[in-house]
Formats: C-alpha cells, structure tokens, sequence
C-alpha cells in the first residue's frame, strides 16, 4: 500500500458562494463521505493547511490583482471580475490555504514521507489567469504548486494533466511560452464550452511551442474517446517531454450525470484514466504524482468518483 496524502481543511468550507452556485463547501463533504464509506479514509496521510506565503502567489499573480482580490473581500464586495466568481469575506484568506495546503503536501512527498496526494480542496484554480479571477477560480492553484516545484525543489520539468471538462484557461495561458511546464488538456468542445479556449491548435508560443496539447471531446463522447486519446496522444507527449513531477488538475464534472457537462465519461472511464496516470508517474517520476480537485458538481457521484481516484492511489 502505497503512503498517499489526502490535503482538507475544514476552513475550506467557509468559502461561500451565496445560494444557487454550484461550486459549494457540500462539495467536500461528498468527497469525505465518499473516502469514508469506502474504506480509504482512514488509510491516508492526513494533511491540514497553513496559508501560503505571498512569494509564491506572486510567482503566478501580478501583485495589483492579488490587492485587489483582497480589498474586495474585506471590502465586502460578493463577486469580483466575472458574476460567477461569487464569494465572500473569508475567500481571500480561504484561496490562500488552498494553495498553502497544496505546497505544504509538496513539501511532504518531497521529503518522501508520503507517496503520492490528492488535495480536495477549494476554492478551485485552474481557470484564473494572472490578473483576473474567472470561473468560480481566484488562484491558479495547479500553476503556482508548478513553480514552486522548479523553484525550491529544484525539478527542471513539470507535467499537468487536466482532465477537468472545462479547458484550463488560466494554466495554459501562465505556461504557454515556458516550455519547462508541459499542459495537457481534454476538455468537451464546443457545447458546455466555457471558457471558450482550448482549440487543438493551441500549442504553445515561441520557445513554449508544442509544450501544450489540448484535446477537445465533442459532447456525447464518453471513455472509448478518453482512453485512445491518452493512449495515442498523452502518452507519447509524456515520453517526449520526461517530466519529473505530474501535476493533475481533477476535475470531475466530465461524468455523464454532471449537469455542467454533456460529455458522457462514466465512472469506469475515470477509473481509467487515473490508472493511467498512475502508471505514467511510475514511469517517468518515480510516482511522484500530486492531484489537485477542480471541478465536480454532481453531488451523489462526487463522493464515489474520489473514493475511487484515492483508492488507485493508495493500492496500484
């Protein structure tokens, strides 16, 4: 059994987003209900957060926008930039955990007292750019864990694998001329398609060129897509590029019963794609894998969907 961290903090849940929104603190509750009923909870390495120090969200976020994101929440102010970006007092101080919490559990892997991690943590990031919130994202948490990999620990070439169902606009845009960091993205296209980005032509820039691949899925697709996909096309950009960290930006609003999606990928194809994974980090990175919880909205699914992504991590 392998020693798997599992990031939560129950400060996470003060983060609210008013009635009506999807991206709510029940969210998490599904997720611990779900490790619990499945008999992995009590298994993992069990990790809280310490807020992050500002050096390292500035590594990401121009410093006026991450004054601004703070007035505006001690200011009162209930949304910032986009309506959907809904938030309250305690958002700022909450985003900052989140991303504490994510390179606290860096830290550990590090320092090889766990194996691998899942952070189930919110307010998500994948979506927010470097001077804007967007999509329910304040920080890009995934993008500032890739910096502080290369810039304490030392590791020269990062992977992110984002499988969430909406293209991670703020990663790629962050990366899409370092070509240190490779993206990847499958995410439904054109349907649901929020945000609007992530055509397949979109490889990167200058000397980032090729360091990112977007895959779109057309809505109705479901696992057979997925796996040829990671097969065909992940894969082999993975043995190309010889990361030595995977980062995964998890999103599981892909499934079929997730009212943000009309892409059809069923619990099994999950499974399988985190098998997948798992199998590549152990190939490339010494399993040095830390996955990242983005989207997710199907509350009666969300639990059994991070039971089984946990439990592959514990015991592949």
């Amino acid at each position: 059994m392998n020693r798997t961290g599992f990031l939560y903090d129950p400060r996470y849940l003060l983060h609210d987003t008013g009635p009506y929104h999807p991206e709510v603190p029940e969210r998490l509750q599904a997720i611990l209900k779900g490790l619990e009923e499945g008999g992995q909870l009590e298994k993992l390495v069990r990790i809280s957060a310490s807020p992050a120090a500002m050096e390292w969200i500035e590594s990401v976020h121009d410093e006026a926008y991450i004054r601004r994101f703070e007035a505006a929440c001690f200011g009162g102010r209930k949304t910032i930039d986009y309506p959907d970006n809904q938030m309250c007092a305690d958002t700022y101080e909450i985003a900052q955990l989140a991303v504490g919490g994510i390179l606290d559990t860096i830290d550990l892997l590090m320092q090889d007292e766990i194996d691998n991690a899942f952070c189930a943590v919110r307010p998500p990031g994948h979506h927010a750019e470097v001077d804007s919130a967007m999509g329910f994202c304040y920080f890009n948490n995934i993008a500032i864990a890739a910096r502080y990999l290369q810039k304490k620990w030392g590791i020269d070439r990062v992977a992110i694998i984002d499988f969430d169902v909406h293209h991670g606009n703020g990663t790629q845009h962050i990366f899409e001329k370092d070509p240190t960091v490779f993206y990847f993205s499958i995410h439904e296209h054109p349907s649901f398609a929020f945000p609007g980005t992530g055509r397949a032509f979109e490889s990167g820039d200058g000397a980032g060129s090729g360091a990112t691949l977007n895959l779109p899925i057309l809505p109705g697709q479901g696992d057979s897509e997925y796996a040829a996909h990671f097969e065909s096309d992940l894969l082999p950009a993975l043995a190309n590029f010889k990361p030595g960290f995977i980062l995964v930006s998890a999103g599981f609003d892909a499934h079929c019963e997730d009212d943000m999606s009309g892409v059809s990928l069923t619990t099994a194809g999950y499974t399988q794609i985190m098998e997948t994974l798992f199998d590549a980090a152990a190939e490339h990175t010494r399993g040095k894998l830390v996955s990242v919880l983005e989207g997710g909205y199907c509350l009666r699914r969300l639990g059994e969907l991070a039971s089984n992504h946990v439990d592959i991590l514990l015991n592949r």
